[in-house]
């Protein structure tokens, strides 16, 4: 029997004298589907007293895209019949696929994923052809391939190699000795964090990706899948590597080209892997961002200026009558708050009591998660008590 997975349902359809008896599941783990009641006289050498039974396999990218993919028919002559659609390169190519790709690709990852994933694996595969390029500069640096060159000779060299980074180390000490004695705390600190920030960095990062990449909480499967694309890309950047070394070999201008230039290239490609994400996740900046071009470029058809005590009222040439009307009403209201009270603190809650519902709105249309706002963590918090502004009141933190 096949494989049950989320995207993939089974319609099972059971002939008997008088009406059909049909069954449609659909599987929410993958798992092996067990044989059916009904498959046991077939297995026994029995017969089936209910006439035949047809069991099709329909597998897609989502509930909406299904397609056929297998028939299995079992007859009262306790036969079984099979039949498979699709070509067989087809197939073998959808299970290649699927060791590098998510179980239910497309419809189980974001509309990201892929452009993201693209330029990731095309900037790992610029760091491997530069490190075939580097091996292949150290080595020959140190004699290696040259008849000339004798064990000793290489030996040095590769002695000069270390030296010159112990000699670093030296340096920084002279010039800075004193300065770890007395500030030893913020050296060592210094030390390891420079040591661990970029090994940290990718991994937190890497672990939020995944779960925004995750629509159907498949976070382990898109961690496991990417470990298969970066192996892929490891092999397949050292075998351009070595055979741009090998190309290069010889060729001083033509290997510092060609390192300038991929290392030029993987800094575009990291770029436009972070600009192809869209996180519908909100913390400061975006929040920031997306308010300032909602107030922007908000539905309103006009704006109100008050100066000098009058109410000027700004029409857009697209307002309908009904804006018209709204901006004349608006105006008034406006106008009645100005002579209670010259702050512009009424207007902004006024704003927030009618436009934060619409903006909170918008935001869910759009996309985005608006259950929590990412900041850091709120340590103090304030209480207050309301009275009578000539009794002293205590705050409390």
């Amino acid at each position: 029997m096949s494989h049950l997975s989320p995207r993939r349902a089974l319609h099972c359809t059971r002939k008997q004298s008088s009406e059909p008896w049909r069954r449609r599941a659909r599987g929410g783990v993958r798992s092996r589907s067990a044989p059916p009641a009904w498959a046991g006289g077939l297995r026994g050498g029995g017969r089936l007293a209910a006439g035949w039974v047809t069991v099709e396999e329909w597998a897609g990218s989502s509930a909406a895209a299904l397609s056929r993919t297998a028939v299995l028919t079992a007859s009262p002559s306790s036969s079984l019949a099979s039949r498979r659609f699709g070509s067989r390169w087809g197939r073998v190519g959808g299970r290649l696929l699927g060791a590098f790709v998510p179980e239910g690709f497309p419809g189980s990852v974001t509309p990201d994923y892929v452009p993201f994933q693209m330029w990731d694996t095309l900037q790992g595969l610029s760091t491997y052809i530069r490190a075939m390029l580097s091996t292949q500069a150290l080595l020959g640096a140190i004699g290696v391939g040259e008849k000339s060159a004798t064990v000793i000779g290489a030996t040095f060299q590769w002695f000069l190699r270390d030296l010159t980074g112990m000699l670093g180390g030296i340096l920084f000490t002279f010039y800075q000795g004193s300065n770890l004695d007395s500030n030893a705390k913020m050296w060592r600190l210094v030390a390891d964090f420079m040591n661990d920030l970029a090994g940290v960095a990718s991994g937190a990062t890497r672990a939020a990706l995944t779960q925004h990449f995750a629509l159907a909480n498949n976070a382990a499967d898109i961690s496991a899948k990417e470990g298969s694309q970066e192996t892929l890309a490891t092999m397949l950047g050292m075998g351009l590597g070595m055979l741009l070394a090998h190309v290069t070999r010889g060729h001083a201008l033509g290997v510092w080209v060609s390192f300038l230039s991929l290392t030029i290239f993987h800094m575009y490609a990291n770029y436009k892997a972070v600009q192809s994400l869209s996180l519908t996740t909100l913390n400061y900046e975006r929040s920031s961002i997306l308010l300032q071009y909602f107030m922007d470029n908000g539905e309103e058809n006009y704006f109100l200026l008050d100066k000098g005590g009058s109410v000027h009222i700004f029409i857009h040439k697209q307002a309908a009558a009904t804006d018209i009307l709204m901006s004349f009403i608006h105006g008034l209201v406006l106008a009645h708050l100005m002579q209670k009270s010259k702050s512009g603190h009424a207007e902004a809650r006024q704003w927030i009591d009618e436009k934060y519902n619409t903006f909170i709105s918008k935001l869910q249309v759009e996309g985005y998660s608006t259950e929590r706002l990412l900041s850091h963590s709120i340590v103090w918090r304030a209480h207050w008590v309301h009275g009578p502004s000539e009794e002293k009141r205590e705050i409390f933190f």
